[in-house]
């Protein structure tokens, strides 16, 4: 039996890039992030709506992949996240 530290793994980065920027690939992620964004509007705290209309989605090309995130982009957005946690709680509550 192998012991810890025997074993060499080498990984092919050019397989997870090609598995990765698969169009499913990007539309499982597109869903989650678009579960999560849903989740995050309608628990959010509305007194103005200018949070709420501020949180969308964005899209990034990286190394490996295009990286989905959803994003806040009016100015009262961190204060009201580190207050509420609503953005944490909708994404931990899209993954399950």
């Amino acid at each position: 039996m192998a012991r810890s530290g025997d074993t060499e793994v080498e990984f092919n980065p050019r397989f997870f890039e090609e598995v990765l920027r698969q169009p499913r690939v990007e539309r499982l992620v597109d869903a989650v992030a678009e579960d999560a964004l849903a989740k995050m509007q309608a628990d959010a705290p509305r007194d103005t709506e200018e949070y709420v209309n501020g949180l969308h989605i964005e899209h990034r090309e990286s190394r490996y992949r295009r990286v989905t995130r959803v994003v806040g982009s009016d100015e009262k957005t961190l204060l009201i996240e580190s207050k509420t946690g609503n953005m944490a709680r909708g994404l931990k509550q899209a993954k399950r």
